[in-house]
């Protein structure tokens, strides 16, 4: 959806779009139809102003912003559009974490992961968790600090006055609702709020991709898990690289799909150990896919789920280690690892990973490698995963590159922050998006307490409240 811009006097007399059809329809109105083209009628929303810091998206990097945006005083609300917090963490199973080992809350999530005996594999950069258990951790941790979440709510549009964002409208199953506050952040993964609201933003290589694949995840349980070791990265081991480890376990985990007689969409299939029978199956790529496109994004779910079982059905018939393997469940949302990347006041670039940039600003240290799967089935074949054909050096990501550049009062966190496509594939995993949230969010309250804007808040004064609280230490 473009822009659209009014102004607070008119907000509630604008011609709104959606809600009103179905609503229109039931009381008999007609509506006048144009080829290839249908006038929603406006109406009238209530607006609320009970917060000031909305996020948008409840992700590792949303949930990360709402904690701490509460914590460091402001009234947040947290909308998602999923049944559960945590995005890919829970409703994507995506059982393992990369980039974890930094200051603040990675800390403390990694700690009470721990209090519940839901991590597993010491390393803490790297580890494997209980999807499940992250679900009831991230709703207490919100609880706790006093966030006001609201599930199954999607962002449908976004209003400014001027250069400035005020408004957001959400769709669930209470219709449209209008909502205002003085500060926003876009944790969306696929950057929907800062498009609704205007922003200029970059996908994958250039304008209309390649975009690197998305992928479902399943939970399985098996028999015998001490069965599978060969084919299972984290096998007892805390390297996720090297001989023996992760790049081995998948290829022998291929060979035995192959020896059932399929050729799986991925060409590195991957098995994690869960916990005890249960372990998680990462086996197929859907190419060319744009996140904000409904039809397409569903065909590749549902082929997805189908290359999932089939799968699953051929291992079991070669009987042996395989004999049991049942899926437990697959992932209500596929993993996207490409998405609107929001143009902000500072745009990460390869450069910055070539150099090792160190940052004034810098809100996280990123340590994750360049990880760029294949954009093509043809690709897949040879090099399923690339580099960008370099090493990059550790580097920072500075604040100014989560502080929209074309609209006021809009941050951003996670995926959906300012870089290109390769520095993207090296941030955009999950310990660095809780960072990226834990830092957004405290200036976004910093800033919305004070009568500010994000821009306005200097990070140094970010970081001192965040020592203050005890979440960066």
């Amino acid at each position: 959806m473009t822009a659209n811009t009014v102004s607070r006097r008119r907000f509630l007399h604008a011609a709104l779009a959606g809600g009103a059809a179905g609503q229109g329809a039931s009381q008999g109105s007609v509506v006048p139809e144009t080829a290839g083209a249908f006038e929603e009628p406006a109406q009238k929303l209530e607006l609320r102003e009970d917060a000031e810091v909305i996020v948008c998206g409840a992700g590792p990097a949303g949930v990360s912003a709402a904690i701490t945006a509460a914590r460091a005083g402001a009234k947040v609300r947290l909308f998602e559009v999923h049944g559960c917090l945590g995005g890919v963490w829970t409703a994507g199973l995506l059982t393992y974490i990369f980039d974890f080992d930094k200051p603040g809350l990675t800390r403390e999530l990694t700690r009470r992961l721990d209090e519940r005996g839901a991590r597993h594999n010491s390393n803490p950069a790297r580890f494997v968790y209980e999807p499940e258990e992250m679900k009831i951790l991230l709703e207490e941790l919100c609880t706790e600090a006093g966030v006001t979440c609201q599930l199954h709510t999607r962002v449908a549009a976004a209003f400014r006055e001027g250069g400035r964002l005020r408004t957001i409208v959400t769709e669930s199953k209470a219709g449209r609702q209008a909502w205002r506050a003085p500060v926003f952040i876009d944790a969306t993964g696929d950057g929907d709020l800062g498009s609704q609201a205007g922003c200029g933003w970059d996908i994958g290589q250039e304008k209309e991709c390649p975009c690197q694949p998305m992928t479902l995840n399943a939970l399985a349980v098996v028999r015998d898990v001490k069965a599978l070791t060969p084919f299972m990265s984290f096998n007892g081991t805390d390297e996720f690289q090297g001989p023996g480890g992760h790049l081995a376990c998948m290829e022998v985990f291929k060979a035995e799909i192959r020896r059932a007689g399929i050729e799986p969409s991925y060409g590195h299939p991957t098995l994690f150990p869960v916990r005890e029978d249960l372990v998680m199956l990462m086996l197929n790529h859907e190419y060319g896919i744009k996140p904000w496109d409904a039809a397409k994004i569903s065909e590749a779910t549902m082929r997805g789920r189908a290359e999932i079982f089939s799968i699953m059905r051929a291992l079991r018939r070669l009987g042996g280690p395989w004999q049991g393997l049942q899926i437990a469940a697959t992932a209500e949302q596929i993993g996207v690892r490409d998405g609107r990347r929001i143009h902000g006041r500072y745009k990460m670039t390869r450069e910055d990973l070539v150099q090792g940039a160190r940052q004034d600003d810098a809100v996280a240290r990123v340590t994750f490698g360049v990880d760029i799967h294949a954009d093509s089935k043809e690709t897949n074949q040879s090099k399923p995963i690339n580099n960008g054909d370099f090493k990059m050096k550790p580097y920072d990501i500075p604040l100014r590159a989560l502080i929209a550049r074309d609209v006021d009062g809009l941050m951003m966190a996670g995926r959906c922050i300012s870089g290109d496509f390769i520095s993207h594939a090296s941030y955009r995993v999950t310990g660095n998006s809780v960072a990226m949230g834990e830092a957004a969010g405290v200036i976004a309250a910093l800033a919305a307490t004070s009568g500010r804007l994000p821009h306005e808040v200097a990070w140094n004064e970010g970081l001192a409240k965040l020592k203050a609280m005890g979440q960066r230490v």
